[in-house]
């Protein structure tokens, strides 16, 4: 390592309650380092963390006279009583969260074979060799998988390029594999590494598994969907989970519910089920603007649809306390 990676951490955060101080840095700098330690260890150890929080309400504060309008206070509260979100939760913003359900056959594979490559699994942990840095795109017309997908090498655990070469034959075997057993009767065709070019010693191939050493930034992007797929070619919006605040974060929270509710639709009905979820920031999260329900079935039963609406959106303000709990966790 010739210099450290910079993590950068923006945000909002109350330094203090009641006069008691919240040690945020530390908080904060203690999770980033478990972070790392545990998805790329071969950087954990250089680190140079920038903190840009600050404690600034949203814009609409307006200062006239004495009085202390109350958005004023909600990352400086005087005591648990300036935390709005203790008698309320409102919206952060007009935004909108998106839901379907079931997945196919591929999309479950495809999810299933970039956390075998890139997780703990019995095929990463006696291969040391193995990064974590693992991106797939996946084509799939119901008889034919087509698959392109990186998975890039540790240095200092591969000794050759033949061993690098053995290595992603071994790789290309455990797709075909679990090909087989989770796409049983479709032809498969998976390509690694496609800039590889061996003879040239052009090879996917670094000292911590990731293409953050040569300067890749990492930002929440396209990425991050809450059902762990990025589908084009399925409803969705631009909204990523990753980063927000579970407490008001729309992009976050009414992901999750439209999923659920998704789910819960499909289950009930049988068929197709897309949710979209419309907030108006400043509003009740438990009241969306809008709510857009399709359903393939043409049995489906209204009054039922309403209850699991009703009971999907009845799970706010728990819903929050379980992400802070728990994570994102849909099955």
């Amino acid at each position: 390592m010739t210099s450290p990676v910079r993590v950068l951490v923006n945000g909002r955060a109350a330094p203090a309650c009641a006069g008691e101080r919240i040690p945020v840095t530390e908080i904060v700098e203690a999770e980033v380092r478990a972070f790392f330690a545990e998805r790329l260890a071969e950087v954990s150890e250089h680190l140079d963390i920038t903190f840009n929080i600050t404690s600034n309400s949203s814009p609409g504060a307006v200062l006239t006279g004495d009085a202390v309008p109350d958005r004023t206070r909600w990352f400086n509260p005087r005591s648990i009583d300036d935390l709005r979100e203790r008698r309320v939760r409102l919206s952060n913003d007009t935004s909108l969260g998106t839901g379907w359900a079931p997945e196919n056959p591929f999309e479950s594979f495809v999810r299933e074979l970039v956390d075998h490559f890139s997780g703990e699994s019995e095929f990463t942990l006696p291969r040391a060799w193995c990064g974590s840095d693992v991106k797939l795109m996946g084509y799939w017309d119901g008889e034919q998988a087509d698959v392109v997908l990186c998975v890039p090498q540790k240095s200092r655990h591969v000794g050759s390029r033949a061993e690098y070469v053995g290595n992603t034959e071994s790789v290309l075997a455990e797709c075909y594999r679990l090909a087989d057993l989770r796409l049983p009767g479709s032809k498969a065709r998976f390509r690694l590494n496609a800039r590889d070019v061996p003879e040239k010693d052009e090879l996917y191939l670094t000292y911590s598994g990731s293409s953050i050493e040569s300067g890749d930034e990492g930002v929440v992007g396209r990425g991050n969907r809450v059902n762990g797929l990025i589908t084009p070619l399925r409803p969705m919006n631009l909204e990523g989970a990753n980063g927000k605040n579970p407490v008001y974060h729309v992009g976050k929270l009414y992901n999750v519910a439209a999923q659920r509710l998704a789910s819960r639709l499909h289950e009930a009905t049988g068929g197709h089920a897309e949710v979209h979820l419309v907030s108006t920031t400043g509003q009740r999260l438990d009241q969306p603007w809008r709510i857009l329900v399709r359903l393939s079935s043409p049995d489906a039963e209204v009054d039922k649809v309403q209850a699991l609406v009703a009971e999907a959106l009845g799970e706010f303000p728990a819903l929050t306390d379980e992400l802070v709990s728990d994570g994102i966790v849909l099955s």
